[in-house]
C-alpha cells in the first residue's frame, strides 16, 4: 500500500480512483464494510482503491476539549487499512487552514483534482467542509458537477452487531468497561495496544512470575484487570499466547499504571524491543493480596485458565 503523508507527495497520475473518507478510528466493522465496497468497485472498474484519513483527529483541532482518545496508533490504523485491501492512503494533516475549505473546494481540489476520484464512498451521515456545512446530499450534487459518483454505505444506523450500533464511541466505552470480547465483535478483530518493552521493577522475576513490561504508545487502555491476550513482536515474526495484567500492582503498593504480559509460549530468542498485545477475554479485576505468595498462587490459576482458553481458540482455528 502506498502511503502519502502530505498533499505534495501524491503523484499527478495517482488515479482514477475510488475514494473512501473518514477518521477510521479503530478501523471497525463499519469502516471495513465501506473499504470492502471500495475494493469491490475498484476491481470491477479498474480503479485504485484509496482511503483518505486524518492526523490529527479533526476534533483535536476544532474542539480539543471534546477530542476523543483514539483506539489505534497511526501505525495500527495504517496496517488495518492495508489489510482491508486499500491500495493507497492519504494520511492528511488536518489543520485550521484545511478546516476552512468550503464543500465545493474540497470536492473540486481534493477529490476531483488531487485524488482523481470517479467514485466516492462515505457513510450517509457524512459531513464535510467549513463548519461541517456539507452533507451527503451536498457531496452528490458536487459529484455531478466535478465528475464523480457518490455511494452511501451504512447510513445513520450504522453497521449492527447483536442489535448494537457499531461506532468508535461504543467501542471506547466497551474497552473502558473491560468488555474486550464485545469490542472485538464490533472491531472485527481484537482490540490491541502496542509499545516498547521496558525494564520493570524486578518484582515479578523474584517474587511472582517474569513478565514483559510494556510502555504503550496507545491513548486508550482497557479497564484495570487481568486479560487473556496474544502478544506479537512488531517488525518480527514471533507470536505468543499470553496473559496480561493492566493495573497498579496494589500488592506491592504500586504508584503507577503498568501493563505486564506473561508469555505462555517459550520466548525462544532475545527479548523483543516492541510488541503488540491483543486483548481476547477479561479474566478478573486486579486486587490486593496479603502477600506475594498469595498473588503468585492466583497468577498460576490465571495462567491455567488462559492456557485452556488458548487451546480452545487453536481448536476453533483448525476446525
Amino acid at each position: 500500500m502506498k502511503i502519502f503523508r502530505a498533499a505534495g507527495e501524491i503523484p499527478a497520475g495517482l488515479g482514477p480512483s475510488v475514494v473512501t473518507i473518514g477518521n477510521f478510528d479503530g478501523v471497525h466493522a463499519g469502516h471495513r464494510a465501506i473499504m470492502r465496497r471500495a475494493v469491490e468497485i475498484a476491481g470491477a472498474r479498474g480503479l485504485l482503491p484509496v482511503a483518505m484519513t486524518f492526523d490529527p483527529h479533526p476534533a483535536q483541532v476544532l474542539a480539543p476539549q471534546r477530542a476523543p482518545k483514539l483506539l489505534m496508533t497511526i501505525n495500527q490504523r495504517l496496517r488495518n487499512i492495508e489489510a482491508a485491501g486499500i491500495g493507497a492512503v492519504w494520511l492528511c494533516r488536518f489543520s485550521p487552514d484545511f478546516a476552512k475549505l468550503t464543500p465545493e473546494q474540497f470536492a473540486r481540489d481534493v477529490l476531483s483534482r488531487k485524488l482523481q476520484a470517479r467514485v466516492v464512498l462515505v457513510g450517509e451521515d457524512f459531513r464535510f467542509g467549513c463548519g461541517q456545512s456539507g452533507s451527503f446530499a451536498t457531496l452528490r450534487e458536487l459529484g455531478d458537477k466535478f465528475g464523480f459518483t457518490v455511494e452511501g454505505v451504512g447510513g445513520a444506523a450504522g453497521v449492527g452487531r447483536r442489535g448494537a450500533r457499531v461506532s468508535s464511541t461504543a467501542i471506547r466505552n466497551l474497552i473502558a468497561e473491560g468488555q474486550v470480547s464485545r469490542a472485538c465483535r464490533m472491531l472485527g478483530s481484537p482490540f490491541a495496544i502496542e509499545g516498547e518493552v521496558v525494564r520493570g521493577h524486578g518484582i515479578g522475576s523474584k517474587q511472582t512470575v517474569p513478565t514483559l513490561n510494556l510502555k504503550p504508545f496507545n491513548e486508550i487502555l482497557p479497564r484495570q484487570g487481568v486479560y487473556v491476550t496474544r502478544a506479537r513482536e512488531l517488525n518480527g515474526a514471533r507470536e505468543w499466547a499470553s496473559i496480561t495484567n493492566v493495573g497498579m500492582r496494589p500488592t506491592f503498593d504500586g504508584a503507577e499504571l503498568t501493563v505486564e504480559t506473561f508469555l505462555l509460549d517459550p520466548l525462544d530468542g532475545a527479548t523483543p524491543e516492541k510488541i503488540e498485545v491483543s486483548f481476547l477475554y477479561f479474566v478478573r479485576d486486579e486486587k490486593k493480596f496479603p502477600a506475594a505468595e498469595a498473588l503468585k498462587a492466583q497468577i498460576m490459576r490465571d495462567i491455567g485458565l488462559a492456557a485452556r482458553l488458548h487451546r480452545r481458540l487453536r481448536r476453533r482455528a483448525r476446525a
